[in-house]
């Protein structure tokens, strides 16, 4: 693998670029997470990144877009409501879907008639879209740089680590580094191509700040009642974003209770082989504020804030991941829209 550090290497962002040109495979900042990038207009490039992620062909990808001009290139129109939301939010974490133009990026849009476009707000990103838009390349294909339905990476070492060493051909990902993702979920996806807009996956954005500007209400398609008209779209599945653990979501008590009763296993056997993994991590915002932490057990602590829990979740998952913990026991995040994104991350991943 090759990295690429436009702060200390000035040409970085013009290879990045003409890797993209070339129809290689780069993974690139942005400020949701990093994606594992192809130029969006060649079928054979962006084959590469079902191959290298083992991603289902018809599962569409997001194309990434320097500016709203470029976007009208692989839309046949951008109905009111996608236009005011990318007057409101783009640059940003929103992804709009449009109905596609015909023989445009026709694989990265997994053979739908419909696409996936944004423009992310990151400046390397930003900078690379650029120029490869100067290269006659006007949109990047770039889902999550991670396995499919694995956590998705917010560092460049996540990358490195997801593909490095993983088989032939995925030496061959090089990587743009940008530095830690200021959001750490994925973008929020409205689709915009029928009469009415749906939120088909939340993120920073909340329902409330969508319909204020689409003007009216924004129906919601949840992982737990999905609407069967909706098209694909990224990261909707109902399992995705899964440690290696079983990730199983509780309320604080029940994760209590349910450590009380094992308690005394888990220190016997921390006790016989210290130098072994513990069988459980708990990842509470407010359990640890009233018991202390278990002998065993490995403890993390959610931020009690969603925007901060929205940027450290995946951080934080791969990190027990790589402690070796067979469960991961996670508490329930608050009924409130701000932990939407976060909530919806998390129901997905123990769904896996």
């Amino acid at each position: 693998m090759r990295l690429f550090d436009p702060a200390s290497q000035p040409d970085a962002i013009e290879q990045a670029a003409q890797r993209l040109v070339d129809g290689g495979l780069l993974a690139l900042p942005t400020e949701t997470v990093y994606g594992l990038g192809a130029r969006a207009d060649d079928d054979a490039a962006v084959a590469r990144i079902f191959a290298a992620k083992g991603r289902p062909s018809d599962h569409p990808l997001i194309v990434h877009v320097p500016h709203t001009e470029a976007a009208l290139g692989f839309a046949t129109a951008f109905p009111p409501a996608a236009q005011r939301l990318v007057a409101a939010f783009w640059p940003g974490p929103l992804t709009v879907i449009v109905p596609r133009a015909p023989a445009m990026a026709t694989a990265a849009a997994g053979g739908h008639d419909t696409i996936g476009l944004r423009c992310p707000d990151h400046p390397v990103a930003l900078a690379l879209l650029r120029a490869c838009a100067q290269r006659g390349v006007l949109g990047v294909a770039a889902p999550s740089a991670n396995r499919f339905g694995r956590i998705s990476p917010t560092l460049s070492a996540h990358v490195v680590e997801e593909f490095q060493g993983q088989g032939e051909g995925l030496d061959e990902v090089w990587v743009l580094e940008g530095g830690a993702c200021d959001v750490g979920i994925e973008s929020t996806i409205v689709d915009c191509s029928r009469e009415q807009p749906v939120l088909l996956r939340p993120g920073r954005l909340t329902l409330a700040e969508i319909e204020a500007v689409v003007g009216g209400p924004v129906a919601w398609s949840r992982p737990e009642a999905p609407d069967p008209a909706a098209p694909k779209a990224s990261g909707t599945l109902l399992s995705h974003y899964a440690p290696r653990a079983k990730l199983r979501l509780m309320p604080d008590e029940q994760i209590e209770a349910g450590l009380q009763v094992l308690e005394p296993e888990l220190l016997a056997a921390a006790l016989r082989e210290p130098a072994k993994a513990p069988k459980i991590a708990v990842y509470s915002r407010s359990l640890w504020a009233r018991r202390p932490p278990s002998k065993g057990v490995v403890h993390r602590s959610m931020p009690g804030d969603a925007p901060t829990a929205a940027h450290d979740l995946f951080a934080d998952l791969r990190e027990l991941d790589a402690m070796g913990v067979e469960l991961i026991w996670v508490e329930t995040p608050p009924e409130d829209p701000a932990w939407d994104g976060v909530r919806d991350r998390l129901s997905r991943a123990a769904a896996a």
